[in-house]
């Protein structure tokens, strides 16, 4: 294993806190392999960048000789996390927490060697529960020191409904570093008061405390918000290397000030490589966000695929030219006043403006072109005639091809 102080020093790099770091220097200096939990509940199935965070540090782990424990949580799953959640989440049957469960696996296996992890379903400990157990394990905390939590304080305040079955999931969780004989668990800033509640009852079950290590919240896409599929600012671990829909392509979207983050909790590179990538004086940000975009999609890809994402990005957007596959939209024949339809309609209707409004702005604003030509259309009032095959353009990244169905159905 590498020297004390180099693990902790790639243990602290990027992470937001590590507690109690005395405690962790003294579990490894023994030099014994530790033990080092990560949960999953698996109540959903798209694992994107803000997910592989604390994976990557549990894949730091592995590389460093300690053996990772994945944590499938099957059971916490039925009763819904109330960290960072400022109301109650939808439970999910059984049944689709086990499908979840094979497909998260799956896609965790692309950050983290599966293969050489410990693999613990919680359902193994919970699903052989008494009430007895339920009441014994309930017994371990105070009211007073659930609503500690953020959440269930401004919940409380608000009058927003606190259910019983959500205090109980920080005791399931704290409950498998007990079942497990977790030395660190690895989870979110927000997570951090259950994995404090799991040094408690480790405490209590005559074990030593796990060291809990937490990780920032990654921003995504737009620089602003935590990445979320619902907020539509994210890259799936499983999304292609290039193309509109790909890794590339996403990641050259993302703002500036956003590199020194992704560069530091998405990659490999030394404080002293991502100092020099983002310092503009050093290099220009175009080119540091085209090296954040390749290294990005070569850990998930391939050094070949993550060439030729950017080089089919620079052939698109630094020589102008249109996407290989440019998605097509269909309008019926019947939207056409003898062939031809306003600019702002036909913008609506393809999809590249979600309102006339929006898509007035579009064409103020000197993003549309049309054909092969890329004749620029400057005039809201503008009426065009359409061809089946016609490209429309609202910048440079949302290209269409308009297809005209004939056949009323």
């Amino acid at each position: 294993m590498k020297p004390v102080d180099e693990q902790l020093a790639l243990i602290r790099r990027g992470a937001e806190q590590v507690v109690p770091e005395d405690e962790l220097r003294k579990k490894l200096a023994t030099g014994k392999p530790l033990r080092v939990k990560y949960g999953i509940d698996p109540t959903g199935i798209d694992v994107h960048l803000g997910h592989t965070v604390p994976l990557r540090k549990l894949r730091l782990f592995q590389e460093m000789g300690h053996q990772a424990v994945v944590i499938i949580g099957n059971y916490t799953a039925l009763v819904g996390d109330p960290s960072g959640r400022d109301q109650t989440r939808a439970s999910l049957t059984q049944e689709q927490v086990e499908k979840n469960a094979q497909d998260y696996l799956r896609q965790v296996s692309k950050i983290i060697n599966i293969d050489t992890a410990e693999v613990r379903y919680n359902g193994e400990w919970f699903s052989k529960f008494s009430f007895l157990d339920v009441m014994r394990l309930m017994g371990k905390i105070t009211v007073l020191r659930m609503l500690e939590r953020d959440e269930f304080t401004k919940r409380y305040k608000e009058g927003t409904p606190i259910y019983l079955s959500e205090c109980l999931y920080p005791l399931m969780q704290g409950h498998d570093s007990v079942e497990i004989r977790a030395d660190v668990e690895l989870g979110g800033s927000e997570q951090l008061f259950n994995l404090m509640i799991g040094r408690q009852l480790q405490t209590a079950a005559g074990q030593a405390p796990q060291i809990c290590v937490t990780n920032p919240i990654l921003r995504g896409l737009d620089g602003e918000r935590r990445m979320g599929k619902s907020l539509g600012n994210y890259i799936g671990v499983g999304d292609p290397p290039g193309g509109e829909t790909g890794q590339f392509d996403k990641t050259m979207s993302i703002p500036d000030h956003l590199m020194p983050e992704w560069f530091t909790l998405l990659t490999d590179r030394t404080a002293e490589e991502i100092a020099r990538l983002t310092d503009p004086e050093q290099t220009h940000p175009m080119e540091a966000k085209k090296t954040l975009g390749k290294d990005i999609v070569r850990f998930y890809h391939g050094v070949a695929a993550a060439a030729a994402a950017c080089n089919e990005w620079v052939q698109r957007f630094s020589r102008g030219q249109d996407p290989k596959d440019i998605q097509e939209r269909e309008i019926s024949a019947i939207d056409l006043s003898d062939g031809t339809i306003g600019i702002v309609r036909l913008l609506s209707l393809v999809g590249l403006a979600k309102s006339n409004n929006e898509a007035r702005r579009a064409v103020e604003g000197g993003g549309v072109t049309i054909g092969e030509e890329r004749h620029k259309v400057s005039d809201p009032k503008a009426t065009l005639t359409v061809t089946d095959g016609l490209i429309v353009r609202v910048g440079k990244r949302n290209v269409v091809r308009v297809r005209l169905r004939t056949k009323v159905i």
